[in-house]
């Protein structure tokens, strides 16, 4: 039984979830993945949110209702399917919010040579500098992450209103380069069908799976006031919010790149590249481009810290129900966070960010592993849409029925999902030597993950 979650500190009230779940749903590269489909955009996003993200918010709004438990999704996959799928479930999660979290550091570099301009232009090479950037700032995640959510919530809010306000600038842009006259098709609801090509379908599942992120905060069930009702609220009260900023702040890239059309889609950096064409004029105009990029770095942060919070309190949970030994369970005296998790989770994130930049296969290896990120938070997913549908019937009985027909739904599109994430939506010389090595990472990863548990409770 989760049975210690009374020990932790309740810091998270509902201000607090919406700002979280702007921060970890709305990624900056998505507005870039789904302008890839060009006006057809608005469709898209359509399309997202009816097949996926309205059966995660039903999912993630009544199974929290049910269990608001410290460790969210894998305590729902653990009470519906037995010990062996919950620990599954969330090595999938652990594995996909560390190398979410490797990934989004390895942005800063480029975000801060964006800002700086052409003098900054060798920065992401120079690895001194970016070791000891990277170095200082795992250092602050664990600081934080041992300091409790007492000080980091404070770093994921203003994470949070940083990317709206990042987002604001991005939405008011085409109205900026209209005024200066530059002559752009803005459009941001037009109903225009995407292409069928593979190529097109490879981006639809990407933005399908955009969205995702609900459910992150029930991890910290456990540390939320009112988490049975507080965490539902949310849902409510973002989604609005998030599905505002998807769609105009796509709609802006989409009126700006057809302006320039000579200029390919940055999907690495879509917002400051959006920003950058309406704003790089110079003078006050560079100065907000430049202040668009200083609020997505401070979003990475933001995200990175919360990412690094969820990921902690996963081992600790496991650990309550002893699936995984005690040490991980260990609590600060003063601050009651579990500080062994801290270390081992700051550690494994250290080593990746190594290996992302130790010579070219490392580097290899870890972008195959950053690409299998995708699957391992769907493999999750898959577990949480079949809760309702084929999970423990002392949990389905608890739940209103129509719950099971829109997860049914998320079945199909998570499906869609792992097929298609799969295929590259950017030119790679053999697409199908990259869905090999996907599918192989990520049947890698959970067998490591798998095999560790069999022999972790054999013993």
């Amino acid at each position: 039984m989760n049975e210690p979650t009374h020990t932790l500190q309740r810091q998270l009230r509902l201000r607090d979830l919406v700002l979280a779940q702007v921060l970890t749903v709305v990624g900056s590269a998505w507005v870039g993945i789904a302008a890839g489909v060009g006006r057809a955009q608005f469709v898209v996003w359509l399309l997202a949110f009816v097949l996926f993200y309205a059966p995660m918010a039903v999912a993630v709004y009544f199974l929290n209702r049910d269990m608001p438990l410290e460790g969210g999704l894998y305590e729902w996959a653990r009470r519906s399917f037995g010990d062996t799928i919950g620990f599954m479930t969330a090595w999938n999660i652990w594995a996909y919010a560390l190398s979410s979290i490797a990934t989004i550091l390895f942005q800063i570099p480029s975000e801060m040579a964006y800002m700086i301009g052409p003098a900054a232009k060798g920065l992401p090479e120079n690895h001194a500098v970016v070791y000891s950037v990277l170095a200082a700032i795992v250092a602050l995640l664990t600081y934080t992450a041992v300091r409790g959510l007492s000080l980091g919530k404070w770093i994921h809010n203003v994470g949070g209103a940083a990317m709206i306000l990042a987002f604001a600038l991005l939405i008011v842009a085409p109205l900026w380069a209209w005024l200066h006259g530059a002559k752009l098709h803005y459009a941001p609801f037009a109903l225009h069908l995407p292409p069928t090509d593979a190529t097109s379908l490879s981006l639809l599942g990407q933005v399908l799976f955009a969205a995702s992120g609900l459910e992150y905060i029930a991890i910290m069930a456990g540390e939320t006031k009112s988490a049975e009702s507080a965490i539902g609220r949310s849902v409510v009260l973002s989604t609005p919010i998030i599905l505002a900023m998807f769609v105009l702040g796509t709609a802006s890239v989409v009126s700006l790149h057809e302006v320039n059309a000579g200029t390919p889609i940055n999907y690495v950096a879509p917002i400051p590249q959006a920003l950058t064409l309406a704003f790089g004029g110079g003078g006050a105009a560079t100065g907000l481009a430049k202040l668009a990029i200083l609020l997505l770095q401070i979003r990475i942060l933001g995200a990175a810290s919360y990412l690094f919070t969820g990921a902690t309190r996963l081992p600790m949970t496991a650990g309550w129900d002893h699936l995984i030994p005690a040490w991980f369970t260990r609590l600060h005296p003063r601050y009651l966070t579990p500080t062994n998790s801290i270390y081992v989770t700051g550690a494994v994130v250290a080593a990746l960010l190594v290996l992302g930049s130790a010579g070219v296969h490392a580097a290899e290896a870890f972008g195959v592993l950053n690409d299998a990120s995708s699957e391992f938070y769907a493999l999750a997913y898959l577990a949480m849409f079949l809760i309702p549908i084929c999970g423990a019937r002392a949990v389905r009985d608890r739940l209103p029925r129509f719950v099971a027909f829109v997860c049914a739904g998320g079945v199909g599109a998570i499906l869609f999902v792992l097929v298609l994430n799969a295929y590259p939506f950017v030119d790679v010389q053999s697409p199908l030597a990259f869905a090999v090595k996907i599918l192989g990472a990520t049947l890698l990863v959970n067998a490591c993950g798998y095999g560790f548990y069999v022999s972790r409770n054999r013993r």
